[in-house]
């Protein structure tokens, strides 16, 4: 009987302890776009040591890692994404002394540091284009995609993501090649084993240094259609409504590769590293698509980007939806991370030209991506709400995407001006005039040193949720069950790992609503966005629901 009972007691214990914790699946992403995070040299373009010199302001915040938009020499067509040597940092950013600085500081302050891979294409001045674009024999001729043309005419109809032909004639080979992107990104021809072979030594450069993962570049577009047939024109895509495969992504050879890619991860004596995959879908997002990159068996990514929750209109019900399509989409033992804004696309605060309440509503945002199940994902700047620069003027675009569809469409640039550290002429980002313009909306709260100040700023509101977070193992690890889903503005759920129960409800509603707690459960008020004062307090079995109001409870535990 004493053995019984010692066996069930330390059963009941194990049911009690948090899993173990893993930092890229139970900790908070912080994405960096370097070149505006912060200037250390005042030549109007951050770099490596502005990242050092912020340090102590995002461990403050409490972030586990950092993702650094690219930072490799590049020929800066398209801003780090047309790679030119994948071994050597860019002179704007700094030095290999200086990443490998980065590297110590943020280690020693138990942040993770993740690079952006860019495996798709690569500069047309990488070396590797130089020779394959020199002679129809050169042995780097078939590291890129080279065809004949169809008489006068292009290979086939395939379209860049620029719009015009991806394909580009070589007039000295007298062959076209292939770019996914802009003509001065040609892309990389991953059917050849020595191109694999190099690429895969690159990728274990940097993880010999100490990086701890990867965000990989548009990781859906490596694998090819291997007899380039046409795409479906644009009227027969809309009456096949959109369910062929395009045949220049999302084939097999791309998810062979995330699946090698994790081989190698694995095979690190740490164990500890991992990679994340951008896998871009048209509205409103396809989860089942992106589901495939992580594998059947847990044997892919370890997590991808499903971007449906940023395609989602502002509803209670569609982000319900938008959700629980995701969570069903993942096999069993996979991870889901989640995000609202990035580099490519308009930051979240004012995506939608007609929004109102944006302050309000961004911060009830906040609320829904650190409670959800999966990795968050932070943009810099959201955490202050920085909103998207609709100031900025032909003459200042940088971005190849905002010049060619101006005035329709200003490209990424509004999304990727520089981090608001102050409310100075410069934003605190430089001393200097930056690359990009300063948005207005510096001048008044959206600045990291006024929302310092200011008690329920949304800089504070972010890191009262990331210490919530951060001590409520539910929260970062538990399963996630919809209550309410949607109708009328609310969307509730639990969060439960073990004995420890969260309970979140969020009003997306800009009406004052009654909520009725179920009477079984003895909740703690723990969190609130716009009743502070309530929290700690003991609550009854109705509450008020303010306009875009969040609240978060905890399940009392029984002595």
């Amino acid at each position: 009987m004493m053995l019984v009972s010692k066996s069930l007691i330390q059963a009941e214990h194990s049911l009690m302890q948090p899993p173990k914790y893993v930092w890229w699946k139970h900790g908070v992403i912080y994405h960096i776009y370097v070149r505006s995070f912060c200037d250390s040299n005042s030549d109007g373009i951050g770099d490596l040591k502005g990242v050092i010199s912020k340090l102590d302001y995002l461990q403050s915040l409490g972030i586990n890692a950092i993702w650094l938009s690219p930072i490799y020499r590049s020929t800066n067509y398209d801003y780090g994404y047309d790679v030119a040597h994948y071994r050597k940092i860019a002179p704007e950013y700094g030095s290999m002394d200086d990443f490998k600085l980065l590297l110590q500081k943020c280690h020693s302050r138990n942040i993770k540091v993740i690079m952006d891979l860019v495996l798709n294409h690569t500069s047309n001045q990488h070396d590797w284009f130089l020779e394959s674009s020199s002679s129809l024999n050169n042995p780097k001729r078939d590291w890129y995609i080279w065809k004949k043309g169809n008489g006068r005419r292009p290979p086939n109809n395939w379209k860049s993501a620029f719009g015009k032909s991806a394909w580009t004639l070589d007039v000295y080979t007298g062959e076209y090649y292939y770019h996914s992107f802009l003509p001065q990104q040609p892309d990389l021809n991953w059917q050849n084993k020595e191109l694999r072979k190099e690429l895969f030594e690159d990728i274990k450069f940097w993880l010999d240094l100490g990086v701890d993962g990867y965000r990989l570049d548009v990781i859906n577009m490596l694998g090819k259609d291997k007899q380039f047939r046409n795409n479906p024109s644009w009227l027969g895509n809309l009456f096949i409504r959109g369910k062929y495969k395009y045949r220049s992504r999302n084939r097999s050879r791309s998810i062979k590769v995330s699946k090698k890619l994790r081989e190698l991860l694995d095979d690190y004596d740490d164990k500890d590293r991992m990679a994340v995959g951008e896998i871009y879908t048209m509205p409103p997002g396809d989860p089942n698509l992106v589901s495939n990159y992580l594998g059947e068996k847990n044997d892919g990514l370890n997590m991808a980007f499903d971007f449906s929750l940023i395609f989602a209109r502002w509803s209670a019900k569609g982000y319900y939806q938008s959700l629980q399509r995701w969570f069903d989409s993942i096999p069993p033992g996979s991870w889901p991370c989640n995000v609202l804004s990035n580099h490519d696309l308009l930051r979240n605060y004012n995506r939608n030209k007609w929004r109102s309440n944006k302050y309000e509503k961004a911060k009830l945002e906040a609320v829904l991506l650190l409670t959800i199940k999966g990795t968050p994902f932070i943009y810099y700047g959201e955490e202050i709400g920085q909103a998207n620069n609709k100031q900025i003027k032909r003459k200042d675009l940088r971005d190849p995407l905002g010049k060619k569809y101006w005035p329709i469409f200003k490209g990424r640039d509004p999304a990727r001006s520089p981090m608001q550290w102050t409310s100075e002429q410069y934003a605190g980002f430089s001393d200097t005039k930056p690359w990009l313009p300063i948005n207005k909306d510096r001048i008044e709260l959206a600045n990291v040193a006024a929302q310092e100040k200011e008690q329920y700023s949304m800089l504070n509101l972010y890191k009262r949720l990331l210490k919530i977070r951060e001590r409520t193992p539910a929260l970062w690890a538990g399963d996630w069950t919809a209550v309410d889903k949607g109708e009328n503005g609310i969307l509730s759920y639990t969060r439960i790992l073990n004995n420890n129960e969260v309970f979140v409800i969020l009003n997306f509603s800009k009406q004052t609503n009654w909520y009725h707690l179920q009477p079984k459960h003895d909740y703690e008020l723990i969190f609130s966005i716009v009743q502070p004062k309530l929290v700690k307090k003991q609550v009854g079995e109705k509450v008020r629901l303010r306009p875009y109001d969040s609240l978060i409870f905890i399940k009392k535990q029984s002595n």
